[in-house]
């Protein structure tokens, strides 16, 4: 493989994230220098997509943006090579807007873009990023993942986009149904391709790939592209414009690392005081068993938090990834899982209470802090038994830390809990329900009864009725079953009085009939042949088995 053309950060633009523009307008102007690159115009970009990006407070193009924007709109074969948080969703999402925008078509149609992710937020976030731009040029995205409901992804790809955003299980899914084709995808584009690999969704990408329109522009982007990723570049990219983005510091995260060892019993005590902290904690653990239990001790001790794994439904996930968002619950206790698809700024913490199972998923953990500028800390909590492996993974990740004992109050926990940065929590708007009355849920057949007026008496107000308290029949309105009269003779005979009928002969008295010959004597001759070698039938071969 050969060299990349890299671009140090360092010099040319500052690294931030595209994956949550809403915070960049916050962050980014106090967070570095003007940057000295060329613009978004110098690098020939249409003014629709210019003028969207400026009103979502996106000025100038980052490290990644800067390299691979060119080739991208070009027409070229794109290899981008970035750690998580350096731009990489508007690296491929502009050129990807640049050219569909260029020739748009309505009704009915066909997708002409694809983009394949890992995970079920990630491609909600690459969505949410990439279809206000869309506007712009008239380009339509939908959205395809498991978890949510698949009419509705139906009906959407039924009425005609541009571009789908999916997972690899769901569009496999939807193309197998026959409602989905990328028989006309133009551009095909495969980001987190090491994720996918990590998760075993490379077989399911190449079938789709292989769909594709034969010809067409693919762009792949990773952290590394090594093993499976180097076959799939290999196999599908030809001679791709190759980008990479160096940052300052190796590749590990600026954010600073520390790990304490801690007794099993302590471990708790010691995430209850980190996230109880002021500002947003992402704490990662191994399963999703213990991701609900860990957020369920946390809210025990009043503590805001909710968990996010791949065992919750769609919904469940992203109202606790809003929640999160929003600061309404600071604390999002988190599987692996669910590591690569939260892109959300201003997270000061985090605390990974079990260790990861390699230095990369450690790197990818950490990557959710000190994003678009900002400082962060991430905190390994390490029972004794785990700090030998511990120290390796710091060593592969270079990660320079030591490893010292605490307890519950010790200075270290103290100083973290001190410098948290309180985040104001926004509280977002209830939509209106269908019916017109409030949010929440649409109103079921039980709820139809109308509120009741001031004074009008409640359910609960009415007395009591026993059933011994309703009055006595008035006598000679029915009478009772044993004082009715009895059927007057002669009206209707009673069941054992009616006469037997001499019309007809009874079973036995019916004569034999005369006119069919007997059982044994329909075979011609009057007779049948018995079994053997009766009638002159020669016997049957014995049967072997």
């Amino acid at each position: 493989m050969s060299s990349f053309d890299t671009v140090d950060t360092s010099t040319t633009v500052p690294t931030s994230t595209d994956e949550a523009p809403e915070a960049v307008a916050e962050t980014a102007p106090a967070a570095a220098p003007a940057p000295v690159g060329p613009t978004f115009h110098e690098l020939g970009l249409q003014q629709q997509l210019i003028t969207a990006l400026e009103r979502r407070g996106i000025h100038h193009p980052f490290a990644i943006q800067v390299s691979a924007l060119p080739d991208a709109m070009a027409g070229r074969d794109v290899l981008g090579k970035a750690a998580t948080g350096s731009g990489k969703t508007l690296a491929f999402g502009l050129p990807l807007l640049h050219r569909l925008g260029q020739d748009v078509q309505q009704g009915r149609r066909a997708p002409r873009g694809l983009v394949l992710v890992p995970t079920r937020e990630l491609a909600q976030q690459v969505h949410d990023n990439l279809a206000p731009l869309g506007q712009s040029n008239g380009v339509q995205f939908a959205a395809v993942y498991g978890g949510a409901s698949m009419y509705r992804q139906i009906q959407q790809l039924r009425r005609g986009v541009d571009v789908v955003i999916a997972t690899p299980g769901r569009l496999q899914d939807l193309i197998n149904q026959g409602e989905c084709t990328l028989a006309d995808v133009e551009i095909a584009i495969i980001d987190e391709a090491d994720f996918m690999s990590d998760l075993g969704f490379l077989p399911v990408v190449k079938e789709l790939l292989d769909q594709v329109r034969p010809g067409g522009q693919k762009m792949l982007f990773s952290a590394t592209l090594d093993g499976e990723v180097d076959t799939l570049v290999r196999r599908y990219l030809k001679d791709p414009a190759r980008h990479e983005v160096v940052k300052p510091v190796d590749s590990a995260p600026p954010a600073e690392h520390r790990a304490y060892s801690v007794s099993f019993p302590d471990r708790l005590k010691v995430t209850e005081q980190l996230a109880a902290r002021p500002g947003r904690t992402i704490i990662f653990v191994r399963t999703q068993h213990g991701a609900d239990r860990l957020a369920d001790n946390l809210q025990a001790v009043g503590i805001k938090a909710e968990p996010i794994h791949g065992g919750l439904p769609q919904s469940a996930r992203r109202r606790a990834l809003e929640a999160f968002t929003d600061a309404r619950s600071p604390v999002l206790v988190a599987t692996d899982v669910a590591a690569r698809g939260i892109h959300v700024d201003d997270v000061q913490l985090v605390l990974h209470y079990d260790p990861p199972a390699d230095h990369k998923t450690y790197l990818h953990r950490s990557g959710r802090t000190a994003r678009a500028g900002a400082a962060g800390v991430v905190v390994s909590l390490l029972l004794p038994d785990q700090v030998g492996q511990a120290k390796r993974r710091f060593r592969q990740a270079a990660v320079n830390t030591d490893v010292s004992r605490i307890r519950p109050g010790d200075a270290p926990i103290a100083e973290l809990v001190a410098s948290g940065v309180h985040v104001e929590p926004v509280e977002r708007p209830v939509r209106p329900s269908r019916g017109g009355q409030g949010g929440g849920r649409p109103r079921r057949d039980g709820d139809r009864r109308p509120p009741r007026r001031d004074g009008e008496r409640s359910y609960g107000d009415r007395p009591a009725r026993s059933y011994g308290d309703r009055p006595a029949r008035p006598a000679g309105d029915r009478p009772a079953y044993g004082d009715r009269p009895a059927r007057p003779a002669g009206e209707r005979p009673a069941y054992g009085d009616r006469p037997v009928r001499s019309d007809r002969p009874s079973y036995g008295d019916r004569p034999a009939r005369s006119d069919r010959p007997s059982y044994g004597d329909r075979r011609p001759g009057g007779s049948r042949p018995q079994g053997g070698n009766a009638g002159g039938r020669p016997p049957r071969p014995a049967r072997s088995y």
